[in-house]
């Protein structure tokens, strides 16, 4: 039995050229056709496993395994090889059912790209699957035009039209085989910057997004959903049970989980809220009890405040221990017993003071409060004014309640900066 293969001394093969090629019997009668091929897609460049084989006129597949072909002029099938079915085994899928036109994020320019072709490279009578063929190119190799396009665009314009790809080390299934992604390591997508991966989750489909959400470890998604569009947030967060979305938003940032559950349906945040810690929980009502547009709304709780008796060292021990629980760290707030704010110093000036020192000599008590039920125009005026990276938060008792952060005002203060 034959298939009629790529003819040598060809190195590259692309799975385009392999597909409706004819297989033959031991005695060269035709008994169908090359319709997909398998490969493990665990294996850094993965091998060619099993052909599956359409007959003609029939609804079944023939599958032979690519280990029981022989090559020569063509590839000769030992017999006994047919099967009638695949056999395949773990990560082992079939490569144009898995890949053709399916979706793949592209870890180096952070896009959402679609697979138009593949190629392998001929090793030892193995077929080994190097590249992922994103461009034009591979896309009129399929349709059988490449050389028509490289002809009129050479005799026209001197131009050659160059390939696109991407590197199969690159590539990895994420979760079910119409999603594919493109990592550094092998296993997440967690290499990604946040943002990256927010606008590329932004670029595909609802379910496509679940599938890329669910798939990342509980501290990346926390971050990608900080960096991704609140109406997206709540769809994603959505997908999710309760116990493990609670698990993903104790790992953001108070002001951001807020405004999250805030968007859910009342008994979705009340069954995110009752699986969170408790300190946690709290900490998030007491947020949710302000409005977003207010400067209740907007701040975050989880700021370092310390006595005016304590020492620059006793504060750096304080900020060593708690530094992975709070959500600002650049100031750190004095209060009184009270919690009334006295006066605040940056990081820097902690860093540079003797161990030995008190924060209340080295303190600085001009600083400037928003209240409550400030309005943001308002607050985005204090950040320009004074040039601050956060604004504290205070109650008609003069309480320090929360601090807002720059970030959190970002896009309103950003046009009055240039002022």
């Amino acid at each position: 039995m034959t298939v009629q293969a790529i003819q040598e001394p060809e190195v590259f093969v692309y799975l385009s050229q392999i597909l409706g090629r004819p297989v033959q019997d031991g005695q060269g009668r035709e008994i169908g056709s090359i319709a997909d091929v398998s490969a493990n897609l665990a294996e850094l460049y993965p091998s060619v496993g099993t052909l599956r084989i359409r007959r003609r006129g029939e609804m079944s597949a023939l599958y032979i395994s690519w280990q029981d072909v022989t090559q020569a002029n063509g590839s000769i099938l030992s017999e006994g090889s047919l099967k009638e079915a695949p056999g395949l085994g773990e990560n082992e899928l079939f490569l144009r059912d898995a890949l053709l036109d399916k979706q793949i994020v592209d870890t180096n320019g952070a896009k959402v790209r679609r697979v138009n072709d593949l190629q392998f490279l001929r090793s030892h009578e193995r077929l080994h699957l190097v590249h992922v063929d994103v461009g034009f190119r591979g896309l009129m190799r399929r349709v059988g035009l490449e050389r028509a396009m490289d002809f009129l665009l050479q005799s026209l314009f001197d131009y050659e039209l160059p390939n696109q790809f991407i590197s199969w080390k690159y590539v990895q299934p994420v979760s079910s085989p119409d999603l594919l992604r493109l990592s550094i390591t092998q296993n997440r997508l967690a290499q990604l910057h946040p943002a990256d991966l927010a606008d590329i989750i932004e670029d595909l489909d609802i379910h496509q997004r679940a599938a890329v959400f669910q798939s990342l470890d509980v501290e990346t998604a926390a971050e990608t959903l900080e960096e991704t569009d609140p109406r997206i947030q709540v769809s994603l967060i959505e997908t999710v049970a309760a116990d493990k979305a609670s698990d993903i938003i104790e790992e953001m940032s108070l002001s951001e989980a807020a405004d999250l559950l805030g968007d859910l349906p009342k008994d979705k945040a009340e069954g995110i809220l009752n699986e969170m810690e408790q300190e946690i929980a709290e900490d998030v009502k007491e947020l949710l009890a302000h409005p977003e547009e207010e400067a209740g709304g907007l701040m975050t709780t989880a700021f370092l405040s310390v006595p005016p008796e304590a020492t620059a060292g006793q504060v750096l021990e304080i900020l060593h221990r708690e530094a992975m629980d709070l959500d600002f760290v650049y100031y750190v707030y004095v209060m009184d017993p009270r919690e009334r704010l006295l006066g605040m110093l940056s990081l820097r000036e902690l860093l540079a003071a003797a161990p030995e020192a008190r924060v209340a000599d080295l303190m600085d008590t001009r600083f400037v409060t928003v209240r409550l039920n400030e309005e943001p125009d308002e607050i985005a005026e204090q950040f320009a004014k004074y040039g601050v990276m956060a604004v504290p938060v205070v109650d008609r008792e003069q309480r320090m309640k929360g601090v807002i952060p720059f970030r959190n005002l970002l896009e309103l203060v950003a046009p009055k900066l240039g002022k």
